[in-house]
């Protein structure tokens, strides 16, 4: 089957900017293509649609209810139902369809609470009322939930008041929706030509997300045509572009300004940016408030390698990737084993003359067959047609990652093992090792070089759908082991001694993530540098946002604010803009001029995290990863469930926070 996707033509009633997400195509297909996209149906989300937009709850009835399983290597399919719920659900759902084809169609985006809640509760286990506030905010229905819900005419009638917000990537574009909602002066400072951040920057071969797409997409502008689940980087950038051309932002944003240095003036209660542009002249803006969004992978790491400067040929890292760069025909290094390379390795493969892959730690690697496949063209279709299918796939994605794989990397003390740190994580070990093993069967050879020492989530897990393998076993692939002793003029010396050939070296080696906000230079209070005086190395923040001592800077992505194993990047970011603007709503309303994180509530903060991080298996494992500080401390990444992190942004405590002006 391959139905005709169409382009949507009828809005919704969605209520805000974003309402080019919210249309949908008229029903005008046969009763057969109709039972053939179901076919094709994500079936617990379809159900919840199909509910709310007739009003029948028999759709969603106690036998039709996903048991959803705890998650091991694989997500059960349709959320765990047996065969014969699905079939039950497939033709309910091909019944309801052709009613509403028949019926005319009609829906008024504004379902009863009784009905919403009943859908939801169809979907999630649990008490609803403990998760409401978060998951009516991820749905996002009715209204957009996240809106700041006040306006700077109305909280501080008269208040001159700026706001700076360095980069404009999926952090930079939230925060300017949101400031751009509450009528709040801003401009958005961006380095490169683009907006898109990371999907600007990363235009490496292969290059696409490894969160589910629809996972991975802002709660008030919910893309529901998303061709692939796990999308590559074109489809990903051109929706952050439409994003910021729909809601009418790029006016605020300066492309090709860096922001060099900050600095706080403690009379005035303002920050003073020194931005530099495209062409290297310099200027000084003063702000009320600056929030930053430049993420942690941004700036490249490359190894300190002896004589990488004395190669001749060319070298590559994976976030600076030329648009000249000829591989064809050429003997390629491909340093790293990481998302990156899993990407890139696959991709130029069959077009270059000879490929090593040099690796220092293997990957544990989870199984994701469909990695790199269409969503299926029924799916895509009901997606296109159904009112809002989207917005409930996006929320049965993102309520699957709420506890995530979180439960396999935990710390049991009574564990004893050499590798895994709990009976779960082991568990998800031999799940891992069983994939292995069957890519491998015919190469153990391979097999040993790629079966990791240490526990999984450790390191980032990688999606796999099999093509890594098939690479590393083609004539012309190797991967080697021995350990890069230096670079020569002609290419890679190991440490056995070999000297091996290559035209061009590619470093997939990630990123400096621990380095927050660097390369700036922020003085704060009392004249103390951020990175020198505070952190000296050891980032930390009040809820990943604040740091004392640096009013009014709100940071986005900060220090131990990464979920890695759970969620998606952009749920922690939309949790730490939003609350920037509780923050400031605060301030403005009590007519004061900057808050001031209190040491107390810091210093408390920061012990809590370091203690869950050490109960989990990046925390506890010895292996070095990004998710960790050259102190060894695991300084990226949050130990906690996503209702952790949402209940502690959710609301603003004034009481944390002393007053300026």
């Amino acid at each position: 089957m391959a139905p005709q996707v169409h382009a949507p033509t009828t809005p919704a009633a969605s209520g805000d900017v974003m309402e080019r997400f919210s249309r949908f195509a008229k029903i005008d297909v046969s009763d057969d293509f109709i039972r053939q996209a179901v076919e094709d149906a994500d079936l617990p989300a379809l159900m919840a649609t199909l509910a709310m937009i007739t009003g029948d709850t028999s759709l969603i009835a106690a036998d039709l209810k996903p048991p959803s399983p705890p998650m091991l290597t694989t997500i059960a399919p349709h959320g765990g139902m047996s065969q014969q719920a699905q079939e039950k659900a497939r033709r309910l759902g091909v019944g309801a369809l052709l009613k509403y084809r028949d019926g005319g169609q009609a829906y008024q985006g504004k379902p009863p609470p009784a009905l919403l809640d009943a859908c939801v509760q169809y979907l999630i286990r649990g008490d609803l009322e403990e998760h409401r506030s978060l998951l009516e905010h991820e749905l996002g229905i009715a209204q957009d939930l996240g809106a700041p819900g006040w306006t700077l005419p109305e909280v501080a009638p008269g208040a001159r008041f700026r706001v700076a917000v360095i980069g404009a990537g999926v952090s930079g574009i939230a925060a300017a929706y949101r400031l751009q909602q509450s009528q709040v002066d801003f401009t958005v400072y961006e380095k490169s030509e683009e907006v898109g951040g990371v999907w600007w920057e990363n235009r490496y071969p292969g290059c696409r997300l490894d969160t589910p797409n629809f996972a991975y997409s802002l709660s008030f502008a919910q893309k529901p045509d998303w061709p692939q689940q796990f999308s590559r980087q074109p489809e990903i950038h051109a929706y952050l572009k439409t994003v910021a051309e729909s809601a009418g932002m790029r006016r605020h944003i300066r492309f090709g300004s860096e922001v060099d240095a900050m600095r706080f003036d403690e009379q005035r209660a303002t920050w003073t940016l020194t931005v530099r542009d495209r062409c290297g002249a310099v200027t000084h803006e003063e702000f009320n408030a600056v929030i930053t969004a430049v993420g942690i992978l941004n700036r490249p790491s490359i190894p300190d390698i002896p004589g990488l400067d004395s190669f001749r040929g060319r070298t590559v890292h994976s976030a600076t990737w030329p648009k000249d760069l000829e591989l064809a025909g050429k003997r390629v290094a491909l340093v790293g084993t990481g998302a990156s390379a899993f990407q890139i390795g696959p991709s130029i493969a069959d077009g270059v003359a000879q490929l090593t892959v040099f690796q220092r730690n293997p990957p544990w690697m989870l199984p994701t067959p469909t990695y790199h496949d269409d969503i299926k063209p029924g799916m895509q279709w009901l997606l296109n047609h159904v009112p809002y299918y989207g917005r409930w796939y996006r929320f049965w994605q993102f309520w699957i990652a709420v506890e995530g794989r979180l439960p396999l990397t935990e710390v049991e003390d009574d564990w004893d093992h050499p590798i895994s740190v709990g009976r779960k994580n082991e568990e998800l070990r031999q799940g891992c090792l069983e994939w292995l093993g069957r890519q491998y069967q015919d190469r153990p050879d391979l097999l040993e070089k790629m079966t990791p020492n240490y526990p999984p989530a450790a390191k980032r897990m990688l999606r796999d759908n099999g093509v890594w393998a098939a690479m590393l076993k083609k004539p012309h692939v190797a991967l080697n082991t021995t350990g890069i002793e230096r670079v020569t003029p002609t290419g890679i010396q190991t440490q056995d001694g070999v000297l091996h050939d290559f035209d061009v070296i590619i470093f997939a080696t990630g990123f400096k993530a621990s380095d927050f906000l660097a390369p700036m230079k922020i003085t704060g209070r009392n004249g103390r540098d951020l990175h020198r005086d505070c952190w000296a190395g050891d980032c930390r923040a009040y809820l990943g946002i604040t740091v004392p001592g640096f009013p009014n800077l709100f940071m986005t992505g900060g220090p131990n604010t990464a979920v890695v194993i759970n969620g998606s990047a952009i749920f922690s970011s939309e949790c730490q803009v939003e609350y920037a603007m509780r923050a400031l709503r605060h301030v403005l309303a009590c007519g004061r001029a900057a808050l001031d994180c209190k040491e107390k509530p810091f210093t408390a903060y920061n012990a809590w995290v370091d203690a869950g991080n050490l109960k989990r298996a990046w925390g506890a494992a010895r292996t070095t990863s990004w998710y960790k500080n050259s102190s060894g401390r695991a300084s990226q990444t949050w130990p906690y469930g996503l209702l952790d992190y949402w209940n502690l942004t959710a609301k603003f405590q004034a009481d944390d926070y002393e007053y300026l002006g």
